[in-house]
Parts: C-alpha cells; structure tokens; sequence
C-alpha cells in the first residue's frame, strides 16, 4: 500500500512539470512521457502489485526533470539583506 501511495505521489509531481516541457526541449519531453507512459503501461519489470520500479522510474525523470530547469533557469539573485 505504501509504494502505491509513493508512486501516485510521484505521478502527480512529474504531471506537475508538464506546464515546463516547453522550454526543456526534446530530453525532458522524452522523460516526462517516458515515465508516465511506463506507470501507465501493463508491461513493467516488476508485477504490478509491486511499485518499486514505477517509483524508481518516475523518481528519475523527476531529479531529471528537475536538473533540466535548473539549468535553464538563471539563479535568482539574493535579496539585501539576506546575504550570508
């Protein structure tokens, strides 16, 4: 039951990235439809029953994901006064 919970609470953070696909190009398209199409799918490594891979997989193009928007987006600069 846990690792059900864990892979609808991944779904849901890589679905929240689609709004971004644009300017992430062809690689996190890839990730993003790859990993939800996998969750989806029938076919998996493991039986269905067992989400590991599931989570493995959407864990994955999350960090992805989230390397890739990083990347493009400029660091924001610190506001004065909350220098360290």
């Amino acid at each position: 039951m846990a690792s059900l919970i864990g892979a609808i609470v991944l779904t849901v953070r890589v679905w929240r990235t689609r709004k971004l696909l644009g300017e992430l190009g062809v690689g996190g398209r890839v990730a993003f439809y790859g990993a939800l199409a996998y969750t989806v799918l029938p076919v998996d490594v493991l039986p269905d029953p067992i989400y590991l891979d599931d989570m493995g997989v959407l864990a994955g193009a999350l960090l992805y994901l989230t390397h890739l928007v990083r990347r493009q987006r400029p660091a924001r600069p610190v506001p004065p006064g909350r220098e360290r």
